[in-house]
């Protein structure tokens, strides 16, 4: 439990920390926890508002995570609610005004809103001390709404929050809602960079690149504890990944029409020229200003090489496409990258496009069913896919298929 001193200070560092973290959901997970850490409370929640909707898409929750295995996460359903007085948070969101509610089930009956007790009946918790913040600009629009609940004494024991967790959390709230409002201008400006593209591809959209990157990061957080990389090493890449992951192939939008929209199968002439858009967006990051831009490059360039080194475009100058010097086949062709000599993200990527791709519709095929996707993705492992990585994705498909119905096509 922090002191009221390590509060302050905590709070006089918080704006640095958070505006380091660029993608928006990890942003949101990153700001749970420092909530959640503030006022030692056992579990919380975020709403982002969606036109006249609260979407309840964030949340952690201790006393559950020690019910399950070590290694795996909790899952839930995300919903939205409306924007109105009848909900705790639609109350908070409307009105502006901060909550502190000492025990949920004993609201008085006079409050416009009332407590929903489902996902207690549901998941067998006890909600009983609830603390709600609108998250809001320096000019008052709301962006959404912060829940802390079950605040803890020494012995973890659930107790009410205090005046002063609710004075240091309306400070707590204010600097989060500055990082939210860049990190859902940066997730902005990459969903109209994804439409440029989708306005070219129609199976680049913005639930697919969504869902991609996701299950990118899920993978990528495995991957790296089974590799000992430290917590914070692995928080960094999984900012950075996240939002590279969404612009996989963001290189089509310099590929012809005729062969993009093309409904059938591309002759080998053009399937020469779209093995370029791996080429063309990794050009787009050459100026390199950031991890963003070293990552971004990384997956555009790398996410179509295969583990076996059949890929493309393998060893190449991204300008000219001819190969590096020494890295030639005996055709004069570029040797393709193999096994580790392909970046990690690169890996990566290539899995999750291919299984999100398989499994979802577009306008020239109906979406496989999984158990057949997974098959043909069991039957490339060790051959396009990293044998590791695909280990990984079949003992991960409950988390995927949450991230899938998060970001549904509809």
């Amino acid at each position: 439990m922090l002191s009221e001193h390590e509060k302050l200070d905590t709070l006089a560092h918080l704006g640095i920390e958070l505006n380091r973290v660029q993608d928006l959901d990890i942003l949101m997970e990153k700001i749970l926890s420092e909530a959640r850490r503030f006022v030692n409370a056992d579990a919380g929640s975020i709403y982002l508002k969606e036109n006249d909707n609260l979407h309840f898409s964030y949340t952690q929750n201790a006393t559950l995570e020690q019910r399950i295995r070590k290694g795996e996460k909790l899952i839930y359903a995300t919903f939205s609610i409306p924007i109105d007085q009848t909900s705790i948070a639609g109350y908070v969101a409307t009105t502006g005004d901060a909550l502190n509610i000492d025990d949920v089930y004993k609201i008085n009956p006079s409050a416009p809103y009332r407590f929903s007790r489902k996902f207690d009946i549901a998941s067998k918790y006890t909600t009983r001390s609830a603390l709600t913040f609108p998250l809001k600009t320096g000019r008052g629009e709301i962006l959404g709404v912060l829940q802390i609940i079950n605040a803890r004494d020494d012995k973890n024991q659930f107790i009410p929050f205090s005046e002063k967790d609710l004075g240091v959390m309306t400070h707590f709230a204010s600097i989060a809602s500055v990082a939210i409002k860049r990190a859902r201008l940066t997730r902005a400006i990459i969903l109209r960079m994804i439409r440029m593209a989708e306005m070219r591809d129609p199976k680049e959209t913005g639930a697919h690149v969504n869902r991609v990157a996701s299950y990118s990061v899920e993978i990528y957080e495995k991957w790296a504890s089974h590799h000992d990389l430290s917590p914070e090493v692995i928080n960094n890449n999984k900012d950075v990944l996240r939002m590279a992951a969404m612009l996989h192939d963001v290189g089509k939008i310099a590929i012809s029409d005729v062969i993009l929209k093309k409904p059938g199968r591309f002759n080998q002439e053009e399937y020469e020229i779209m093995k370029k858009h791996t080429l063309f967006g990794a050009q787009l990051f050459q100026d390199n200003q950031s991890e963003f831009d070293e990552a971004s490059a990384q997956v555009a360039q790398n996410h179509h090489e295969w583990w076996n080194g059949e890929g493309y475009p393998g060893y190449v100058d991204i300008h000219t496409g001819e190969p590096l010097p020494g890295y030639e086949n005996e055709d004069g062709k570029p040797k393709g990258k193999k096994g580790e000599e392909i970046p990690i993200f690169g890996r990566i990527v290539a899995l999750t496009d291919v299984y999100d791709a398989l499994c979802s519709a577009r306008v020239y095929k109906e979406a496989w069913d999984e158990e057949k996707a997974l098959a043909v993705i069991k039957e490339n492992s060790g051959k396009q896919f990293d044998p590791e990585l695909v280990e990984i994705l079949f003992g991960s498909l409950d988390i995927i298929h949450s991230i899938a119905r998060r970001y549904s096509e509809n």
